[in-house]
Formats: structure tokens, sequence, C-alpha cells
């Protein structure tokens, strides 16, 4: 009497779709071996695709065919798509099985291999899933392909976003809180370039939000929150960007000014969020003597601790914190509107701003003016194709590289348009400013640490200098500075001194 293992193979697919039940092909496996006066030895139920012979339950039965060899005579299974659905895969595993003494046999499909013209159906029977398989490959590919054309959103819904159904079936992905805000929160703070990614990261988990390393950079790499979806490039058709149907998050020159900052066109300056409350300049005071940055400690005495700000490398410089932030908050002191010019400040923002807009007009005309060179570039490439001057694959990459400059030209485009039809009137804006800033030292004490350092990166994007008892800076904040610079001129002009402001914003 011959032994026989039964091997039952289902996927879920095929379950809801063409009824291929365990317990059917069971029952079905079972009774031919009755029939055919056949012992079964092992009943193995597999739930996993056809594709490889990766599958657990397949290397668990090879494990013990090897060890137990020719005590099962055959392999049974109803139909030979239950074995394999990749052909090459398949005769090799048939060569194998046959070493170890078994015969796979499909019962629904019996062929007796010692016949040489049975193979060319073996053949047949094997490629006929494989074909299928990759048929229903294809049409979900170009269904795919075709739903992003069209605009639509494939996939899990990133994160801000949640998947949603309408009553007529048809999915979507709609905004989703606090997520979508803490995302926008994500983007404007690294178009700033203040705090690097894993920081910015790191505060994003304190808000609640789960997202792993990897997912926040492809989070933050993705066009989807500027109601974009990219389409990958197939065949003759190149990679582009297409119109999104969800609502986006952000606009579309925040998100390329995000990428800039990533593809490290734009500085970022990498600033911990939150230090010790007695080192609020840690990480933003450069070594006098060292390209290092000044980290700060605190040092134990015979008393008490006394707290540093100090270089990691063999220069030894250190300064002792408490002398260094009075020293800034002397420089801070700086940045304070003198009593009896308010007034005068505000026009001096509202000249700068109208300049400012008038610049609006002009960058306006620069960006049209560089989206039709890029467009040029094109025309021009296509003209060099077709007189046998350069190739299809040398006028793809122009055509590529001259469309992505299009787009984000475009977007930055948007941006400026956007400005220009959203003009306020500062004038009110100006003097509730002033009055902040009136307040800025109370403000900067009574604000948390991570506060501290936020205001100190955008007064001092380019860092601070701490020598000879004072704190100096090679850039301070734009809009800051006209302040800072204003109260030195008045300050040289009491004392009878030359003005050290040399011009400031004028109109015309």
């Amino acid at each position: 009497m011959k032994t026989a293992d039964l091997y039952v193979r289902v996927s879920t697919d095929e379950q809801a779709q063409k009824g291929y039940s365990p317990r059917s092909q069971e029952h079905v496996l079972r009774q031919y071996c009755e029939m055919q006066n056949i012992k079964v030895r092992n009943v193995i139920f597999e739930d996993h695709s056809a594709k490889t012979f990766n599958r657990p339950e397949w290397k668990k039965l090879l494990i013990t065919l090897k060890k137990h060899k020719h005590k099962t005579d055959l392999l049974l299974f109803t139909k030979w798509d239950r074995f394999s659905r990749n052909t090459s895969d398949a005769y090799q595993m048939i060569t194998t099985l046959k070493k170890l003494g078994v015969d796979p046999q499909a019962i629904e499909q019996p062929l007796d291999m010692s016949i040489p013209e049975n193979k060319m159906m073996l053949a047949i029977y094997l490629t006929t899933p494989e074909i299928e398989n990759d048929r229903r490959g294809l049409n979900t590919f170009f269904g795919i392909r075709q739903a992003k054309k069209e605009g639509r959103w494939m996939g899990k819904a990133p994160l801000g976003y949640a998947n949603k159904a309408r009553e007529n079936g048809s999915r979507y992905i709609a905004i989703k809180e606090p997520e979508a805000s803490v995302m926008k929160w994500v983007f404007e703070q690294l178009s700033e370039g203040i705090f690097s990614g894993e920081q910015i990261l790191h505060a994003m988990r304190e808000k609640g939000i789960k997202c792993s390393k990897n997912n926040f950079y492809t989070c933050v790499r993705n066009p989807a929150y500027c109601g974009k979806i990219r389409l990958a490039e197939y065949k003759d058709e190149p990679a582009r960007l297409v119109q999104a149907l969800h609502e986006p998050l952000i606009s579309e020159g925040l998100f390329y000014k995000v990428q800039d900052v990533l593809d490290g066109r734009k500085k970022v300056y990498g600033l911990a969020i939150a230090t010790p409350k007695d080192l609020p300049l840690r990480n933003f005071l450069k070594c006098p003597k060292c390209p290092r940055m000044l980290t700060g400690s605190a040092s134990k005495g015979r008393t008490t601790y006394r707290v540093y700000y100090h270089c990691r490398s063999a220069c030894g410089v250190r300064f002792r914190a408490e002398e260094v932030n009075k020293s800034f908050m002397e420089e801070l002191m700086q940045f304070l509107p003198r009593k009896g010019y308010s007034e005068l400040f505000v026009e001096t923002v509202t000249d700068s701003y109208n300049n400012q807009t008038r610049s609006i007009k002009e960058e306006r005309k620069e960006l049209i003016q560089h989206i039709n060179e890029q467009n040029n570039r094109i025309d021009k490439a296509r003209e060099l194709m077709l007189s046998d001057e350069i190739d299809a694959a040398e006028f793809r990459k122009v055509k590529n590289d001259a469309s992505e400059q299009v787009v984000r030209l475009e977007a930055k485009l948007n941006t400026v348009m956007e400005q220009s039809s959203n003009l306020l009137n500062i004038r009110p804006i100006a003097e509730k400013a002033i009055l902040n800033l009136e307040m800025l030292d109370r403000f900067f004490d009574n604000s948390t640490i991570a506060g501290q350092r936020y205001l100190v990166g955008m007064l001092f994007p380019e860092k601070l200098t701490y020598s000879e008892g004072g704190c100096r800076t090679t850039k301070m904040n734009e809009a800051a500075s006209v302040i800072y610079m204003k109260n030195k001129e008045l300050q040289a002009k009491k004392m009878g001194q030359k003005s050290v402001l040399k011009t400031l914003p004028r109109e015309g």
C-alpha cells in the first residue's frame, strides 16, 4: 500500500472568489485515497501564496521528507496551481521531491510522467496559473496607475489623513485631527531651518503623535501634503506630479521650501529644542578658539554647583553660564525700542513693508522669466532631437530636469501671487508688534526653556560668540536688526558720535 501526504493550500482571495476551502480540498483528497487504497500519513494546511516556495508549512514538510526518506510515496493536491504558480520554481521542486522518492500528483489533473508527451501537459498546467497571476498583477498595476492619474490617493492614508468611504462605495482620504495640525507644524518648523528633523520628530512625539523615524522622513518627502500625487516613470511616460483630489494640508511653496532644507540647499542649524534651565544658550555659542559649538554642564564646587558653557575639544574654552546669560540679556535689551521713539519704529517698519510689497512685483516678473527660460530649454532640446543632434534619452533627461524646475518655480510663483493678494494694513500690526517688543525681556524671562531657545534662534540665526565679556553675532534677524541698529543710531547721536546706521529702508 502506498503512503501519501496531502497538501492543502488556499489564500484568502481564492477562498472568497472561487470557494477553495481547506475542508473541501481535504475531503476530496481523502476520498481519492480511499478509492485508490492509499494510506494518508500527514495533512498539510497552507495559507500562503504559491508565487514562491518560501511558505512556512511547505518548508516544514520538506525538512520532514528529508529526515524520513522513502517513508512517503506520494504528495497529493487537487490541482497543479495548489502546488505552484511559478513554472521555473515548480520544475526545480519536482526534481527535488523525486530525489527524495516522492511523486507529486494533482488528482484532478493526473499525469503519468513516464510518458514523455505528458511533460507538455505539465507545462500547460503550470504555466496557466502563472499567466493568470501575471495578468491579475498587470490589471491591478494599471488600475492603480489610472486612479493616480485621476488624482486619487491609493493605499493607506499618510499621517494626518484618514481613509474614508462615500455612500456609493468610492474611497477617499480626508484630513484627520489632531495629526493634521501637528504635521502642518512639522513642515513649518522644518522650513525655518532652526531645528533638525530628529529634534522636530522628538517634539512631535511629545505632542502625542506616534511616528517612526523612517515614516517621519517618508511623510515630509510626500507631495500628497501639498495636494499632489507622485506618478512613477513607466516606459515612455516620465515621472511627474498629478493634481490630487484630496484637500492639501500645506501650500506647494512650503513643501518645496522644506525639500530645499532636506536636500541641503538651505542651512539647518540643528539646535536642541529643550535644554536645562540654566543653559538656554547651549549650542548657540561658537567657540572662539575652534569651529565647535559650546555645550554646557554643571561642575561641583566645595559647597554648590557652578554651571559653565564649555567646548568639548582640547582647546579648553570655558565660561561661567551666569556671566554669559547676563551678557546676553544686556544684548537682548538692545532690541527694546527706546521710550518716545515708538512712532519712529512704526514708520520704519511701514516703509520697509511697502518696499517689500513693491519687490513682490519684481519677484513675480523674475519667476515668470525663469519659467519661460526652462520651457525654452525643453523646446530647444526637442529641436535638437528632431535634427538628430541629441538622442531621445538626452532629450528626456533635459525635459525631466526642466520640468522639475518649472514645478518648483510655479509653486514659488503661486506663493508670491498669494502674498500680493493678501496685502495688509501694516501700520496697526506694526504698532502691536512694537508694544510686544517693549516687553521682550519680560517675555524671555517668563518663557519656557523651549520658548527661550526658539526666540534666540529667531533673533540670531548665525549663532553668537562670547568674548571680552560680551555677546556678538555676525548676523541677526533682519526685522529685529532694524530696531537694534536704530537704537544704536539714537544712542550715538545722543553722545555726539557718528551714526552706525548707514542706510534704512525708505520709500522709493
